[in-house]
């Protein structure tokens, strides 16, 4: 059946050489099933593989023809990986020529670092010509679309600038971000110091996403990263707003009260030792950098001045004073 199926399309194509209408063929808008085809080709793709895949995606034909037309071309091991979306209108020879140039509609979308999931989602969901199709989507839903079931998803996509086709889907930017991160995080845990209090890369990305929600200044993020390190050597509890925050979810307003340092949730890190359940926030590649390697020191307190910097004590008597000195007014 393939062979004859071959041997017809074979047929069709000498028919349409010798009259000449080989050339009409290439003029013509591709058949499309929806306005707009969004096809990712991965590295490697061969080209017949990328003609079925299009088929798949929506181009509506024989798939041996469109792959006999890239043959043909002499030119079809040069098209380029990416996302690529056509519209209605779209004929062969364009679409070769867009695969050949690695012509893509490119939109970015910006992820912030500290910004949660939830955020970046929301972020995702309002960019243009991004295709939402996660939305509706539960955490564990998409990350099991992701290969990643039973994974929690906070902190799991690195915070950049990312760039897609129009028409692509949101799937590609979180797959491309959780790729990033992972290779990321890779690389910081190689270079990791000597003798840090973290037995796994989850546990250098938990505590990365608690130094980026600490930070206010570039230059204080090796310093606040020894004081989590230093605690968690010798047992101390974190004690970091952050994450109670986070725990609290949507019941936090904004005003963060003595009732909920007191009231004991996986995440407050006030009543419960060690790090948290999972990462807070996306971590950037500054924080993933100084957990792992922070800063030499014995403090294991920090208050903030009141312009983006903070003061670092190793005793409770220096820290207090400076709690007196830029929280309380020298009170």
């Amino acid at each position: 059946m393939r062979v004859l199926r071959w041997l017809l399309l074979l047929t069709l194509l000498a028919a349409l050489a010798l009259g000449g209408a080989a050339w009409w063929w290439l003029q013509r808008p591709l058949p499309l099933a929806s306005p707009t085809v969004e096809l990712t080709i991965e590295p490697g793709t061969s080209p017949r593989s990328v003609a079925e895949q299009w088929v798949a995606a929506g181009v509506q034909g024989p798939p041996e023809l469109l792959w006999l037309w890239f043959r043909a071309s002499g030119r079809a091991h040069q098209m380029r990986a990416g996302t690529y979306a056509i519209e209605r209108g779209t004929t062969p020879r364009q679409l070769l020529e867009r695969l050949l140039r690695g012509e893509q509609q490119m939109e970015t979308v910006r992820i912030i670092e500290g910004w949660t999931f939830a955020q970046m989602r929301e972020a995702l969901a309002t960019a243009p010509g991004l295709k939402p199709t996660t939305r509706g989507m539960s955490e564990a839903q998409v990350m099991s679309l992701l290969g990643k079931p039973g994974l929690a998803a906070e902190g799991r996509f690195f915070p950049d600038t990312y760039h897609y086709s129009r028409g692509a889907s949101d799937f590609i930017v979180l797959r491309t971000a959780m790729r990033t991160m992972q290779a990321r995080l890779e690389a910081a845990w190689a270079e990791r110091a000597p003798n840090l209090p973290l037995a796994t890369m989850d546990e250098a990305l938990i505590l990365a996403s608690i130094v980026e929600k600490e930070t206010g200044l570039e230059a204080d993020r090796t310093k606040v990263a020894s004081v989590f390190a230093n605690r968690l050597r010798i047992g101390m509890p974190l004690q970091t707003d952050p994450t109670v925050i986070y725990g609290l979810g949507k019941a936090f307003d904004g005003n963060l009260r003595k009732r909920d340092l007191l009231a004991d949730t996986p995440y407050n890190t006030y009543t419960r030792r060690g790090l948290p359940p999972t990462p807070i926030a996306l971590p950037g590649a500054a924080s993933l950098k100084a957990t792992v390697q922070p800063a030499a020191g014995k403090a294991l307190y920090f208050v903030a001045r009141g312009d983006g910097s903070s003061v670092f004590s190793e005793n409770l008597a220096d820290h207090n004073r400076a709690v007196n000195q830029y929280q309380r007014g020298g009170q």
